[in-house]
């Protein structure tokens, strides 16, 4: 049977479209400007000074990049990376500037408040740009605390998703004093006072008698470091446990509780998927999964499921966050993992089909199991990953994900047979 659309479907269709683009409107500046070699400089910075995860972790947002030689020209002056991310910021607008808007903006100029006035560390209006009209269809760009200046200029879109993210090129670096200014570098923070003083004094006290995965948190602290510092009461019923690791073990699952990157809380709820940590080396995965539900953030190994509870610090380069449960390692604890239940239970949820088995058995990073059933709860991280990467932004796989949703709109709108 052919189905002919009559003119009082159109509506109805374009909604249908408006709603595909609604559920895929997730954005990745990284592998946008990936496909732009002329701005890989701009991009390996917007990385090192993770400013790439907060980008992604919002929407409505406007990225004014630079090609490779204005980054070489800012690059010269030697600026620290505090300094670096400062100025990055101010060329990241919190509101969005297609090419088209660009040439339409109202009265002929415009103040964009910028990602360096919402870190708080702009003072007065430096973190605002001004953009504005010129005659012959040019549009200049100038930091608004550079005496009126506009000293760049638009040069091409280069994506657009709106009213999303719009990537555009300028001209160059926008000159402020403000922030080039040179940018200390974060004073060494206290890590074991800051979780003794908020809950978490039992964590902080075993970690301090462990001195090499204390130091190995300190030595990541000035690139990036987030912890989950278990409570008080989880840690203490989880210590004759931990009493029977190894050495080498207890340091393990230490470290397990740090991630070598910065990430807000923000960060975390927009960006769910596979986190490696502190104890992540070239023989073992020692990682675990991030997913959150609404509000609640959850930290997911084969074993656990740990929920955020409290902030207890989130100033760039470090972040500490309480978690009401001790996370456990599949390299740790493997021989443990309980065999598939008939209930719905968390472990059981992530069991995989008993063909994946042989895959799991290919990953050098994994010791042999002890039983069979030991293995049977476990995907293998490979799944995990594209299983949480699918799950966030509500962008899913086709079985009752982001396109079955359109699949199922469409068929509601036009009265199409539904078979998924």
């Amino acid at each position: 049977m052919h189905h002919h659309f009559r003119p009082a479907t159109l509506p109805a269709l374009a909604a249908a479209i408006f709603l595909l683009a609604t559920l895929s409107h997730a954005h990745n500046i990284s592998r946008i400007l990936a496909q732009h070699p002329e701005f890989s400089t701009f991009n390996h910075y917007l990385t090192l000074t993770h400013l790439a995860p907060e980008i992604n972790g919002r929407t409505t947002i406007t990225v004014c990049a630079v090609d490779n030689a204005a980054m070489a020209d800012l690059l010269a002056k030697h600026p620290s990376i505090y300094t670096v991310k400062n100025i990055l910021s101010l060329h990241v607008l919190l509101d969005y500037f297609g090419a088209k808007k660009l040439h339409q903006i109202t009265n002929g100029t415009a103040l964009a408040a910028t990602m360096y006035q919402a870190s708080g560390t702009a003072p007065g209006s430096s973190g605002f740009v001004n953009i504005t009209d010129l005659h012959g269809g040019k549009v200049a760009f100038g930091a608004e605390n550079n005496d009126g200046t506009l000293t760049s200029t638009f040069v091409k879109s280069i994506e657009e998703i709106p009213y999303n993210i719009s990537v555009i090129q300028i001209s160059k670096i926008l000159p402020s004093a403000a922030a080039e200014a040179p940018a200390p570098a974060p004073a060494q923070q206290n890590l074991t006072s800051i979780m003794s003083k908020h809950g978490c004094k039992v964590f902080a006290d075993t970690l301090s008698s462990f001195k090499d995965a204390l130091s190995t948190f300190n030595d990541n602290l000035d690139g990036g470091l987030t912890v989950f510092c278990p409570l008080d009461d989880a840690f203490k019923a989880f210590l004759p446990k931990f009493k029977n690791l190894t050495a080498s073990g207890k340091l393990s699952l230490l470290e397990f509780h740090g991630v070598p990157v910065y990430q807000s809380l923000a960060t975390l709820k927009s960006n769910n998927g596979l986190q490696n940590t502190l104890a992540t080396d070239g023989a073992n995965n020692f990682d675990f999964t991030v997913q959150n539900d609404g509000e609640q953030v959850t930290l997911k190994t084969r074993l656990t499921t740990a929920k955020i509870t409290d902030t207890l610090i989130d100033e760039q380069p470090l972040a500490i966050f309480a978690i009401d449960k001790v996370l456990q390692p599949k390299e740790l604890f493997k021989g443990e993992a309980p065999a598939p239940a008939p209930a719905p239970e968390p472990a059981a949820a992530d069991a995989p089909a008993p063909a994946k088995k042989g895959k799991k058995k290919k990953k050098a990073a994994d010791a042999p199991a002890a039983d069979g059933n030991s293995d049977a709860p476990a995907d293998s991280p490979g799944d995990a990953a594209d299983d949480t990467a699918d799950d966030s932004n509500g962008a899913v796989r086709p079985d009752g994900g982001r396109y079955g949703k359109v699949v199922v709109a469409l068929g509601l709108v036009f009265g199409l047979p539904l078979v998924l």
